[in-house]
């Protein structure tokens, strides 16, 4: 196999906020480490899977800066060596040590999960970070030697206003970050916070489109880059890197191949989607046992395949080539949108490739479902 682009799933967490359906579990420092031996163990049995040389490695979750710092620190210096090796932080966990910790380690980018700068946006979040934390833990990273650190954002949050956006904007922009992801909430049916703010969401899903757009406006007035529907950096690149995009989830929106280690950890490889199965301790005891955890797969035909290429492909600001795709595009549509200044059609002696203009990006799913055919 040469799969270059590798997910560790940590899944321990201080807490568990009401909107989250990742797959986590709440304490247990005392499986930490025995965690960390079996995830270690998968990773070899999947050895065979990965190219000589990686590209990239994402460790998220969970919170995996809330592992304890030994069983954190052995976990990164096992893992292979990549042009671009992510880490997801919540801000309470972030101190000097830490820091020096994942310098030395080998991680280059940090994902810092903000998500709001409002103390009461934050406690109806459930996030155990104060604004303050958020600036500190910035700040300690920054004065740690990274130079190249994300934060996130959540809008649509229940009880925000458009003011309160705002103000989330202008905080985040003062500390002029590498990247922003800026995310719609997102509460899943079941979840706690759809018991408990079920009309308010509903409220904030009419002003979503406004919030959308609010975020766009002013994250590009300020020079960022509006690269995928969420996602935006500031021009210039980090050491050894070409830009301030993030490598690792570019390699998603590109189709290409990843594998993916841990509880709940999903990979695709080789036109197969296998999913480990979100229960700790069977991942735990079949990893023990010396056997793969147990998972789901699905293989992905054809048609399928060549539609994540299109949904996946359009999130992005840079042409998607239609070679291969006649099956899957709709030509009448295709023209249809670019008619109406939603999509340009660009053909060149490679082939005709195709662009959403940036009315089309702000309509993004709509304009996608009209062009599959």
């Amino acid at each position: 196999m040469n799969v270059r682009h590798l997910y560790v799933h940590v899944p321990f967490c201080a807490h568990r906020c009401g909107y989250c359906d990742f797959v986590t579990v709440v304490g247990r420092r005392g499986e930490h480490d025995r965690y960390v031996k079996v995830l270690l163990r998968e990773l070899e049995l999947e050895r065979d899977v990965l190219a000589s040389q990686v590209e990239t490695v994402f460790l998220g979750g969970g919170t995996p800066t809330f592992l304890k710092e030994d069983a954190l620190e052995r976990l990164l210096r096992a893992l292979p060596l990549a042009d671009e090796v992510t880490v997801e932080a919540n801000p309470e966990t972030v101190t000097p040590e830490l820091a020096s910790l994942l310098r030395r380690s080998g991680v280059t980018r940090v994902s810092l999960g903000a998500q709001s700068f409002d103390p009461r946006l934050l406690a109806t979040l459930e996030r155990g970070a104060r604004p303050e934390d958020v600036r500190g833990a910035y700040h300690v990273l920054r004065d740690g030697g990274f130079d190249n650190i994300s934060l996130d954002l959540i809008y649509g949050i229940p009880g925000q206003t458009t003011a309160d956006l705002e103000r989330d904007l202008d905080e985040a922009l003062a500390l002029e970050p590498d990247h922003l992801s800026c995310y719609e909430l997102e509460a899943k049916p079941g979840t706690r916070f759809t018991h408990s703010f079920g009309d308010e969401l509903a409220r904030q899903a009419d002003a979503m489109e406004d919030y959308f757009e609010r975020v766009v406006e002013r994250l590009t007035s300020a020079g960022y880059r509006w690269y995928e529907t969420a996602n935006f950096c500031r021009p210039g690149a980090p050491a050894g890197a070409a830009d301030y995009r993030a490598q690792h989830n570019l390699a998603y929106w590109h189709g290409r191949d990843y594998l993916g280690v841990g509880v709940g950890a999903v990979s695709t490889i080789a036109g197969e989607r296998r999913r480990n199965g979100p229960s700790l301790p069977r991942y735990v005891a079949a990893l023990e046992a010396g056997v793969p955890p147990p998972r789901e797969t699905e293989q992905l035909d054809a048609d399928t395949t060549l539609t994540e290429r299109v949904l996946l492909g359009l999130r992005l600001d840079e042409p998607l080539s239609l070679a291969g795709l006649e099956s899957t595009v709709d030509d009448e549509a295709l023209r249809r949108l670019e008619r109406l200044g939603l999509a340009r059609i660009d053909s060149k002696e490679a082939g005709r490739s195709l662009l959403l203009t940036s009315r089309g990006r702000f309509l993004g799913g709509g304009v996608t479902a009209e062009l599959l055919a």
